[in-house]
């Protein structure tokens, strides 16, 4: 492909999940190439994160009509992989200012066809608001928790969760936040046990660990029922 791309189309041969095209800081034209390569209906799935607003909307009419385009996540796809039949992934979030994250996570789970739930507006400060949604998120099969500013959100509900919890601090919050130092410091710290931090505002790299969860779970109970179907 033009502008020196090597694409890595046999990824999803090893790994179970297709490559995305990660947008920010590439050339304009080597962004309208790849576009054009995987805009619908190419049948070839290929997810784009942080594609900025002002970037799509300077795209040409017709190329912008081939794609699902999500502005708050900044997140496209032409075509989406099939529909996952197993397992589903709550993606819980401390407030709104946390939206562009989320809606990353969401939309890349949206992207790889995993059914899941957004909770937003589930941050400590008023934690009967998470309480209330407790049982809710416990009826999904894993969980992905988004925040900023502290971070607390990832403790509180990694102690009230057995389902795996993948943490993503967010650059938000003031100062000492120090655009999301603290809120990583914070869940890398963390005194509930066994949750997998992801870098800062990365909400589509936990997406991706729990669809690997989800395939591996649900991958396995496949393999024993055809086991014992066979016996």
């Amino acid at each position: 492909m033009d502008h020196g791309i090597l694409f890595d189309h046999a990824r999803t041969a090893r790994i179970g999940l297709p490559e995305a095209v990660f947008c920010e800081g590439k050339p304009r034209e080597a962004l309208i190439s790849l576009l054009e390569a995987f805009a619908a209906p190419s049948g070839r799935p290929i997810l784009f994160t942080r594609l900025a607003p002002e970037i799509f909307a300077g795209l040409p009419e017709d190329l912008q009509k081939n794609y699902d385009y999500h502005p708050l996540s900044r997140t496209a796809f032409g075509t989406r992989l099939p529909d996952y039949e197993h397992g589903r992934i709550a993606v819980v979030s401390a407030g709104t200012a946390d939206g562009s994250v989320t809606w990353e996570a969401a939309r890349t789970l949206t992207y790889l066809g995993i059914r899941h739930t957004v909770f937003e507006d589930c941050g400590v400060a008023g934690l009967w608001r998470l309480a209330d949604r407790i049982p809710e998120i416990n009826a999904h099969d894993a969980v992905i928790v988004v925040a900023g500013l502290d971070a607390a959100l990832a403790s509180v509900l990694g102690g009230l969760t057995s389902k795996p919890v993948f943490a993503v601090p967010t650059s938000v919050g003031y100062g000492a936040a120090r655009h999301g130092e603290t809120a990583l410091s914070s869940m890398l710290s963390s005194c509930a046990p066994g949750i997998g931090v992801f870098n800062i505002d990365n909400g589509y790299g936990a997406a991706c660990a729990a669809a690997r969860v989800l395939h591996a779970i649900f991958g396995m109970a496949q393999d024993d029922k055809t086991a014992k179907e066979e016996e």
